[in-house]
C-alpha cells in the first residue's frame, strides 16, 4: 500500500469516527512544503453536507486521526485543510524497501489480462509522422502496466487487407515482369504512389486490379502468396522503425485486418440473430439511438456494403468479438487519434448490444491530438509534403549529434554516436509523452533538445550526474541506513516515495505525461538536494545516508525513463 493510500484510509476511518459516513479523504500532495507533504480536503466537502464548521469538523477529525509512526506533524490550515508532516524515520524505512526491491517496492496488484492496440500502420505505405504518437504513448502505456504486474498483450493490427491491395498486388505483377519488383519494393511510398497513377489512369489496370481483389478475398494461392510478400516487406519497413524508435513491437504482437476475414460473415450473422441488422439502401446497417445524426435520427453503422463488401468498422466488431471469447482479455486499450472518438463510442456500443464484450470487459479509446508545425498546422515538410517516420527520427540524431559533439569534441564519434542515438530518440518521444495526450502540440527541434527544462536530455543528464557522483564516492554502502535531517533530503525522500502512486495515475488513466512531470519533479529535486546537502564532502552515516538517496534518485530516474522507452547513458 502506498503512503498516500495509507493515510487517505487512516483519514477515512477518523471521518467515520466523528459522524462523516462514506466520506472521501481527498489526499493529495501538498503544493508547497509548508503545506506539510500531503493535504486532505475532504473535511470541506463534508461539512458543507453536514451543515457545519469545517474548521470545527477538521479539529475533531485531527483528534480522532490515528498516524502514530507515519507522520509527526498533523495541522489545520485555512478553513479546514488538514496538512500532514510526515516523519522522517517512516520515509526513511519505505526508501530502504525500494533500494532493496529490483521493482523499486512496487507493489503488484491482481494481475489483468490487458491488450494495449497501438501504431497500426497501413501497411500500403511507409510509417509517417502520424503513426509517431500511437506508437510511442501505446508503447509506454503497455510497459507501465506490465511494470505494474498485469499481464499485457501488445497489439499490432495492420492495415493489410482491402481494395487497395488488389492495386498493389497488380503492380507488383507488372513490376516483377519486367524485373524491377525488388528495387520498387524498397520504397514503399513511391511504389504507392506509382500504382496509384496507374490505377486512377489506366482503366485495363484499374479492372486488373479488381480482380486481384476478388482473387485474395477468395483465397486465390497464387494472389496470396504476392500479399504475403508486399505484407512481408512493409512488415520489415515497420520494424526497422520500432528498432530505430526503441518500441517493444515485434512481428508476434502483429494481427492484421487479414486476420479477421473469415469472421465477418459470422460478424453479419450475429448481428442479425441479436435483431441488430437492418437493410437500407442495400447495405447491412445497424441504427444506433445512442447517437443522433443533424436530423435527430438514430446514426447508422454500416456492416456491410451493398457490393457485399465490408468495412473497417465489421474489422472491429470481429477483434472485439475474439478478444473476448478467444483471448478472454479483460481490458482492451485503443491507441488511436481523437478524430476517431465517434467510431470508437459505435463500436463499444453496438459491441455491447451484440453481447460481442459483456460489461466485464472494459474497453477504452485512449485518443491523442495533432503533432503541429510551428505555422500551426499538421507538421509537414517544407514542400508541404507528408514527413516520413524515418527522415524524423534521421534528423533527431543528426541534430543531437551536433550538440554532443559541440559539448564534447574528444569523445570518439563512436561514442557521441551512441550518444546521440539515445539523446535524439529520446528527446522525440519525451517531447510527445510530457504533453497531454488529448492535446495538440508544437513539434520544436530546439525546445525537445535542450538541456534545460522538462526535456528528455535534462533528465538523461540528471541520471548521468547521479552516477557521476556514485562513481566519485566509490564507497557507497548498500546496506547503509538513511538518515533523514535536511529540508532539502526530506522533499526528496518524499517524492521519491510517491512513484508507486504516479505508476497507479498512469495505469489507471493512460496518460504517461504524468509520469515525466513526476521525473523532471524528481530530478529538480535531486539538484536542489546536491546543492544543499554536500555528498562527496560529507562524512560518515551522512555521506552514506545521502550516497542511498542519490542511488534511487537514479534508480527511479532509469526506471522511469525506461518506462517511457527512453534509454539512459552512464556518461554523456
Amino acid at each position: 500500500m502506498t503512503i498516500q493510500q495509507l493515510i487517505n484510509d487512516r483519514v477515512v476511518a477518523a471521518l467515520a469516527a466523528v459522524g462523516v459516513p462514506d466520506g472521501s479523504a481527498a489526499i493529495q500532495t501538498a503544493s508547497k512544503p509548508e503545506f506539510g507533504d500531503y493535504q486532505a480536503n475532504g473535511v470541506m466537502g463534508a461539512a458543507k453536507a453536514l451543515k457545519t464548521n469545517p474548521r470545527a469538523l477538521a479539529e475533531k477529525v485531527v483528534a480522532a486521526l490515528d498516524l502514530a509512526g507515519i507522520a509527526n506533524k498533523v495541522e489545520i490550515a485555512g478553513p479546514g485543510f488538514i496538512n500532514i508532516h510526515l516523519d522522517p524515520a517512516f520515509v526513511a524505512a519505505r526508501l530502504q524497501l525500494a533500494l532493496d526491491d529490483a521493482a523499486l517496492g512496487i507493489s503488484k496488484p491482481a494481475a489483468r489480462k490487458v491488450m494495449v492496440e497501438y501504431s497500426s500502420p497501413n501497411l500500403a505505405k511507409e510509417m509517417h509522422v502520424g503513426h509517431l504518437r500511437s506508437t510511442i504513448i501505446g508503447d509506454a502505456i503497455a510497459r507501465v502496466l506490465a511494470f505494474a504486474g498485469h499481464q499485457v498483450q501488445p497489439a499490432n493490427h495492420v492495415g493489410d487487407w482491402g481494395t487497395q491491395f488488389g492495386m498493389l498486388v497488380a503492380y507488383l505483377v507488372e513490376a516483377q515482369q519486367t524485373g524491377g519488383a525488388e528495387l520498387l519494393l524498397s520504397d514503399l511510398e513511391n511504389f504507392y504512389r506509382k500504382a496509384k497513377v496507374r490505377f486512377d489512369e489506366d482503366a485495363a489496370f484499374a479492372d486488373t486490379a479488381r480482380q486481384y481483389v476478388v482473387k485474395l478475398q477468395g483465397g486465390d494461392t497464387e494472389v496470396l502468396q504476392l500479399w504475403q510478400q508486399f505484407v512481408s516487406v512493409s512488415m520489415q519497413h515497420c520494424q526497422a522503425l520500432y528498432d530505430k524508435l526503441g518500441v517493444s513491437l515485434n512481428h508476434d504482437h502483429v494481427r492484421g485486418e487479414s486476420a479477421y476475414n473469415d469472421d465477418l460473415p459470422l460478424v453479419v450473422s450475429d448481428l442479425r440473430d441479436a435483431g441488430l441488422l437492418q437493410e437500407s439502401q442495400g447495405a447491412q446497417v445497424v441504427f444506433l439511438p445512442e447517437f443522433k445524426n443533424p436530423e435527430g435520427e438514430p446514426m447508422a453503422m454500416i456492416i456491410q456494403k451493398k457490393d457485399g463488401g465490408y468495412l473497417y468498422a465489421t474489422t472491429d466488431l470481429a477483434a472485439i468479438r475474439y478478444r473476448h471469447r478467444s483471448l478472454g482479455l479483460e481490458r482492451v486499450v485503443y491507441v488511436v487519434d481523437a478524430r476517431q472518438s465517434l467510431h470508437f463510442q459505435q463500436l463499444f456500443t453496438l459491441s455491447r448490444k451484440a453481447g460481442f464484450a459483456p460489461d466485464s470487459m472494459q474497453l477504452e479509446h485512449v485518443a491523442f491530438g495533432t503533432m503541429m508545425g510551428e505555422d500551426g498546422k499538421p507538421f509537414k515538410t517544407r514542400s508541404g509534403d507528408t514527413v516520413k517516420l524515418v527522415d524524423l527520427l534521421d534528423e533527431a540524431e543528426e541534430r543531437a549529434f551536433a550538440l554532443v559533439t559541440e559539448k564534447n569534441p574528444d569523445l570518439g564519434e563512436a561514442e557521441r554516436r551512441d550518444i546521440a542515438r539515445a539523446v535524439g530518440i529520446g528527446a522525440v518521444k519525451y517531447a510527445d509523452l510530457s504533453k497531454n495526450r488529448t492535446s495538440d502540440y508544437v513539434f520544436n527541434w530546439n525546445s525537445m533538445l535542450s538541456f534545460e527544462g522538462n526535456t528528455a536530455p535534462y533528465l538523461q543528464y540528471a541520471y548521468t550526474r547521479v552516477q557521476s557522483v556514485l562513481r566519485k564516492a566509490g564507497d557507497a554502502d548498500p546496506a547503509a541506513a538513511i538518515i533523514i535531517a535536511d529540508a532539502a533530503e526530506k522533499q526528496l525522500a518524499v517524492a521519491l516515495t510517491q512513484f508507486e502512486d504516479v505508476l497507479n495515475t498512469v495505469a489507471d488513466s493512460c496518460q504517461p505525461h504524468h509520469l515525466c512531470s513526476y521525473l523532471y519533479h524528481v530530478a529538480t529535486l535531486f539538484s536542489r538536494f546536491y546543492e544543499a546537502c554536500p555528498i562527496l564532502k560529507s562524512e560518515g552515516e551522512v555521506r552514506q545516508s545521502r550516497l542511498q538517496l542519490a542511488r534511487l534518485s537514479g534508480k527511479t530516474l532509469k526506471t522511469g525513463l525506461g518506462l517511457l522507452g527512453i534509454s539512459v547513458l552512464e556518461t554523456m
